[in-house]
């Protein structure tokens, strides 16, 4: 409800809800809330979960032409229960009335989700070998190998350049998500989340991911603006560490929502992001019990063009 609060100030937001009585229950708490509800669509269809994000398709363009890239979904290669999720770029399509297309590769239909990819919109695209590269632990596309993924890449997004970082944060369900550790904040602009404790599991991590950044290039050669985003303290529920991070904020029209913790650090991270969105209002929205679902903000989104 906080989300959409912000949100409805300057765009229109799309609600899945899984029947009428959610909505009326959804509806409820946004008005109690204070949103602008005529600036909510309600989008009624099951799914198994909330991350839209991964499950739902990436909206493309090329010039005035928009399309969706129905990603095939099975819950990041760990879960049983996905068939109602692969479902919603198919939902999508038959409401803003889109074509949609299904990568193939192989001959085979591509899993990949949105989480797992950034892009600059100029491409270049960053994700991780953790990920997409894993040869053991939840494999999406068993024997795609990096210059497959480049060539996917290449045919259905317009990337020209691939930037692969290693592995993702602990505590992350996905294997690897890139939307927790490293986003674009234009084209030429990397924001990286680090570790300052040595004795933190993720400070090697991504030390070596920060390493690999500096070394980066755009496709014409130049290199990229790194700036640096804190941890917060780990956030621990019931002995299992979660993915809390503040990489995983959502840029909207004239917003952009960040993901913060009660933690000292978030002041930091809301400075940093401050800075690197001038144009935009910074805006922090509590995550402390959304982060007990394994995401956060940028996880539970999806962005279309207007």
């Amino acid at each position: 409800a906080e989300m959409i609060r912000y949100l409805t100030r300057t765009q229109r937001v799309r609600l899945v809800v899984k029947n009428h009585k959610q909505q009326a229950q959804a509806q409820e708490v946004l008005e109690r809330a204070g949103v602008k509800i005529k600036q909510v669509d309600f989008i009624i269809t099951p799914t198994d979960r909330v991350w839209l994000r991964d499950s739902g398709a990436t909206v493309v363009k090329e010039g005035k032409k928009r399309a969706l890239i129905d990603w095939r979904f099975n819950a990041w290669a760990k879960y049983d229960n996905w068939k109602n999720d692969d479902k919603m770029p198919a939902v999508m399509e038959s409401m803003l009335k889109l074509p949609r297309v299904q990568p193939t590769h192989k001959g085979k239909r591509v899993v990949l989700e949105g989480g797992s990819i950034d892009v600059n919109g100029k491409g270049t695209l960053i994700t991780t070998e953790e990920c997409l590269l894993s040869p053991k632990i939840q494999v999406r596309n068993p024997g795609f190998t990096r210059e497959d993924y480049e060539s996917l890449f290449a045919h259905y997004l317009g990337i020209s350049q691939v930037i692969w970082l290693e592995n993702g944060i602990v505590g992350d369900d996905t294997h690897g998500h890139v939307d927790d550790i490293t986003r674009f904040t234009d084209a030429s602009t990397i924001v990286t989340v680090v570790e300052k404790d040595k004795s933190d599991a993720n400070y090697s991590l991504l030390q070596t991911n920060l390493k690999r950044l500096k070394k980066a290039r755009d496709a014409k050669g130049k290199q990229f603006t790194i700036a640096e985003l804190p941890m917060p303290r780990p956030v621990v529920f019931e002995d299992q560490r979660l993915p809390a991070s503040y990489a995983n904020f959502l840029i909207a029209n004239g917003l952009v929502l960040v993901p913060v913790f009660n933690d000292p650090a978030d002041r930091i991270a809301l400075n940093v992001l401050a800075e690197l969105f001038p144009k935009r209002e910074v805006v922090p929205i509590y995550c402390g019990d959304f982060v007990w679902g394994l995401g956060t903000i940028h996880c539970a989104s999806q962005q279309e063009p207007a």
